[in-house]
């Protein structure tokens, strides 16, 4: 088992999903962990409920991330309770199931897609990151989609915020490698979620999804979270700038 004992997560989105897998595997891991939710309140509690079996410290804040004073904030809040930060975990974000046309897509549902997908990352690096140069050290993990890579046909704005997280965690690696900061992108494909569900839990779309998956099968938030859990760790001392794609052999880059 990986150890984070000693280390200091911040973990967004971290109520549902893949965020949630994360909390608790990174609280099995001996990581203390804060994570925010949005809007589902009981959610996050029972994930703080689960996560704190494994005796770390796991603490909730809620904050919509997509708005720069409720990314300090939360910032500001982990470091007051935890201490320090060393690891974050970008993964708050949203997708819209209904597929919708480039001349269709309106001006909001692009703004909104981008402000909760891209801002909210930008924002909680932006504030992190002071405390990561002074601390001398600390891992950035940002959660983009093979639909960053290879776009996806009536959700470009999805794809086109997920393309984004990976050309700012390149240029991040560069940019803050001298201060020890090692910055690296998890890419998953389909994950059998809530955010899915409204597809996976379909006939047609379970075998819409699968036929280009060479597993045959979508993931479980928790195969996602274990190469989070392996990006943070000190088995990747030398790694920073790179995509993990975990989606079951659909698209095969590197």
């Amino acid at each position: 088992m990986i150890s984070l004992a000693g280390k200091a997560a911040l973990i967004t989105g971290g109520s549902r999903g893949i965020g949630a897998a994360s909390v608790k595997l990174f609280a099995q891991a001996g990581a203390d962990v804060v994570f925010n939710y949005h809007r589902n309140r009981e959610a996050a509690e029972q994930v703080e409920q689960e996560a704190r079996k494994h005796s770390t410290r796991v603490e909730t804040f809620k904050a919509d991330l997509g708005k720069m004073a409720d990314a300090k904030k939360l910032v500001d809040f982990t470091r007051d309770r935890l201490g320090r930060l060393d690891i974050l975990v970008a993964n708050a974000g949203i997708w819209n199931e209904q597929d919708t046309p480039i001349e269709k897509l309106s001006e909001r549902e692009w703004d909104e897609m981008i402000r909760v997908n891209l801002k909210s990352v930008y924002a909680v690096i932006h504030y992190a990151v002071p405390h990561m140069i002074a601390q001398r050290g600390g891992r950035i993990v940002a959660i983009s989609s093979t639909a960053g890579q290879r776009g996806e046909a009536f959700h470009s704005h999805y794809g086109a915020s997920k393309g984004a997280i990976i050309s700012f965690v390149k240029g991040l690696a560069s940019e803050l490698a001298s201060h020890n900061i090692l910055v690296n992108c998890v890419a998953p494909g389909w994950v059998d979620t809530d955010m899915s569900a409204s597809v996976l839990h379909k006939k047609a779309g379970m075998k819409s999804a699968l036929a280009p998956i060479a597993l045959k099968r979508v993931a479980t938030a928790e195969e996602i979270a274990g190469p989070i859990l392996f990006a943070a760790s000190d088995l990747a001392t030398f790694i920073t700038g790179e995509v993990i794609n975990v989606n079951g052999g659909s698209v095969l880059c590197g």
